[in-house]
This record gives C-alpha cells, sequence and structure tokens, in this order.
C-alpha cells in the first residue's frame, strides 16, 4: 500500500460515504406534510407514493453502489487488472489493440455487471409506480444499439488516444485534446439528425393551435426555430419530459408524446420558452466550453500521472502501459472528480434559475410555468423536500419547490 494507493482507497470510501451519509439525510428530510403550493396537485395517496418511490429509488441506488464497490476493491486486491493485462498481452497484439482491448473488457464487464441491476430498475421498480412501459424487446434493443455505439464511437477514439500517448511525445495531451474536442463538436450536430433516431422517433409536431402557439412565441423571443418535434417516449416511460439538442440548422425542440397528450398549450409554450432559454441565455455554448478545457485540464494532468511508477504499483503492476495508466488515473481522480460535479451541478442548478426566468419574463405568463412544474412532479413523483446535501451533491436542478418561489418572487 503505498501513497498512491492509499489516496485511491480513501477517495472510493470517501465518495461511498459522503453518498451514503447525503441519501440518509435526503431519506430523513421526507416530510409527511405536503407542502401547500401543491395541494390540489398531490393527493394524499400519490404525496405518499412519491415518498415511498423516493425510498425505494434511494435504498436500490445505496446496494448497487455497494457492490460496486466491493467488486472494485476485491479485483482490485486479488490482482485482476495485472492478471488481464496479461492474459491480453499474450494475444500478442500491438500496444493500441491491446489497450482497446484491455478497457474494453472492463467496461464491458462492468456494463455485464450491471445488467441485472438496469433489468430490475425498469420491470420491476419503475413498472410499480406505473411508469414503466418498455418492452423486453425494446429493452435488449436499446442495449445493443448502445453497445454498438459504445465500439464504432468510444474503441476508435480510444484508439487515437492511445496511439497519441505512445507516440506523440511530450505534447500527446495537447493531440489528445484536439482529437477529442473535434470529435465532441461534430457528435453535437450530428447527434439530433443521426444517432438519436436510432433510439427515439422524432415526429414533426403536427399543424395546429400548439404549432401556431410554440412558433409564434419563437417569433416574438426572436428564435428561428425550424424544428418542433413529438419524440415517442411513451415506448419507454410515462415519465413526460422536453429537451433542445443540436446546433445551427440541426437545431431541435423535442417534446415527449405524453407531456404533448396531458398538458395545455400556454403549459407547453412555457416548457418550451425554458428550453429556449438556455440557448439565448449561451448555456449550451457555456457548458460545452466548460466541458472542453475540462477536458484539457484531464488529459493534461493524465500526461504528468503516466510517467509515475508509484501509480502502476499500486496496483501491482510489474509492466506499465498507457492503458492501464488511464484506468488508474481514473481512480485516483476521484475526489478531484466529485468536486468538479459539484461545480458543474451548481452552475447547472443556476442556469434553470435562469432559464426559468427567462421563460417567464419572455411569454409574460410565469403561473403557466409554475402549473407545468407542479404537473410535472406529480406525474413523475419527484421528492418534494430534497435535503439540502443531498441537492447540494447530486442535483443538476434546483428542488421544484424553489424553483417555483424563485418564479413568484417578481410578482410579490
Amino acid at each position: 500500500m503505498n501513497a498512491y494507493a492509499i489516496v485511491i482507497l480513501v477517495a472510493l470510501l470517501g465518495e461511498f460515504v459522503l453518498s451514503l451519509v447525503s441519501s440518509t439525510l435526503n431519506l430523513r428530510s421526507l416530510s409527511p406534510v405536503l407542502p401547500t403550493e401543491f395541494n390540489g396537485v398531490f393527493d394524499e395517496q400519490r404525496y405518499s407514493r412519491s415518498q415511498d418511490y423516493t425510498r425505494t429509488q434511494t435504498r436500490f441506488s445505496l446496494i448497487r453502489s455497494t457492490l460496486n464497490l466491493v467488486l472494485v476493491l476485491t479485483w482490485w486486491q486479488l490482482g485482476g487488472f495485472p492478471w488481464l493485462d496479461q492474459l491480453l498481452r499474450e494475444l500478442g497484439f500491438g500496444s493500441v489493440i491491446t489497450g482497446v482491448l484491455y478497457i474494453g473488457v472492463l467496461s464491458v464487464a462492468s456494463a455485464l455487471l450491471g445488467l441485472p441491476f438496469r433489468v430490475y430498475s425498469t420491470f420491476v421498480i419503475e413498472d410499480r409506480y406505473g411508469f414503466n412501459r418498455t418492452s423486453p424487446r425494446t429493452f435488449v434493443a436499446d442495449q445493443l444499439k448502445g453497445l454498438i455505439l459504445a465500439v464504432a464511437l468510444g474503441g476508435g477514439l480510444l484508439a487515437m488516444v492511445l496511439a497519441f500517448f505512445e507516440w506523440a511525445g511530450p505534447l500527446a495531451w495537447l493531440w489528445c485534446w484536439m482529437a477529442v474536442t473535434s470529435i465532441s463538436l461534430i457528435i453535437q450536430f450530428v447527434a439530433p439528425t443521426w444517432i438519436m433516431p436510432l433510439f427515439n422517433k422524432f415526429t414533426p409536431l403536427d399543424a395546429g393551435e400548439l404549432q401556431e402557439a410554440i412558433l409564434a412565441y419563437a417569433r416574438s423571443a426572436r428564435f428561428p426555430l425550424r424544428g418542433i418535434f413529438v419524440v415517442d417516449g411513451s415506448r419507454r416511460s410515462s415519465k413526460a419530459n422536453a429537451f433542445f439538442t443540436g446546433f445551427g440548422k440541426h437545431k431541435r425542440i423535442g417534446l415527449f408524446d405524453t407531456l404533448v397528450e396531458q398538458y395545455n398549450v400556454s403549459e407547453l409554450v412555457a416548457i418550451v420558452a425554458h428550453e429556449i432559454g438556455h440557448y439565448k441565455k449561451w448555456h449550451i455554448w457555456k457548458a460545452l466550453a466548460l466541458s472542453i478545457t475540462h477536458t484539457g485540464a484531464i488529459l493534461w494532468v493524465l500526461s504528468l500521472f503516466l510517467k509515475q511508477d508509484g501509480l502502476f504499483a499500486a496496483f501491482y503492476m510489474n509492466d506499465p502501459s498507457v492503458y492501464t495508466g488511464l484506468v488508474f488515473f481514473g481512480l485516483l481522480f476521484t475526489p478531484v472528480e466529485l468536486a468538479l460535479s459539484v461545480l458543474v451541478n451548481m452552475f447547472s442548478r443556476r442556469n434553470e434559475y435562469e432559464a426559468d426566468a427567462f421563460a417567464a419574463q419572455t411569454t409574460g405568463n410565469p403561473g403557466a410555468l409554475i402549473t407545468a412544474l407542479k404537473k410535472l412532479s406529480a406525474d413523475n413523483l419527484t421528492n418534494l423536500t430534497p435535503h439540502p446535501f443531498h441537492v447540494f451533491l447530486h442535483y443538476s436542478h434546483p428542488p421544484v419547490l424553489q424553483r417555483i418561489e424563485s418564479l413568484q418572487e417578481p410578482a410579490a
């Protein structure tokens, strides 16, 4: 147990303990009293059901994270990392192909170990609470499509990163950064038209009152909206959602069919206004810039640690390599990634407030967004009283009650 091993062990255990503490506090903060703002939206049965859903999801997540931690530590201490490395080296491929196989095997093993949890979450928990509409056939197809994309995109990108670090010398991290950034930008443009339709059907919104209202709002907000699509989210879940994706002429606003079926025109316009607010407030570009900067910083720091023999010794590796260094660095970077995720979530929550304010101001009807948020909370069995520490660690969106209070402030 050298210094690197101790840091990684403390990081893994520390992250688990933090999650355990925040989850425990979150369960204790469940209030039997319905917040007055939701009178008429949640009845007694639905409110009780939302709390049961939170308890079930929390306990399930803790079981899953506990098993993951045990498996990682067991694999580590039994010498699984060097054993797999030696096994693949004996195949006689070059370092890049061996590296892709090494990380690929670990990734597939992780996915297979997580598969029973995904099955149970989808077909037991989500079904128990009336959300699941995924057929076994759709579930299997989703897994296979995800695997193919991971191999095609992830495998190719990984091979490029390994090749640069093997042959590009001290500036390898910079070449990797440029390559990763370029591919990420390309994916941002092609995902709405090539990748996302692999999983969902995008149908142009039919002409009518809703389409006219959304287009009229977009013109008033000076937003050149070309694509409004209804997404067949009901194939998988009864939960409602909306999203904005793409850039330039590939911009799309997607409304789940469950949303279109259950919400009135003013509520749907308010939801669209919120999504447009993210674009008009440059949130998407800021998040992209933050992601690119984050990637560059990680690759630079990685280039420094790939030279540290102690990192490899911590995992009983006698033959250091770039690909095993990538895996070990990911574990070493755990506490930094946790801190960064907290900062990113803070940034995201602030953006949500700004998008809410933009929607309220540009529609002139904050009440419509408030009503939509309340209905979404009821339909999705949202926890209305999350603990602040749990929100601090995990929430990318502010708690719904705080969003409503913020929307009500200008009228107060």
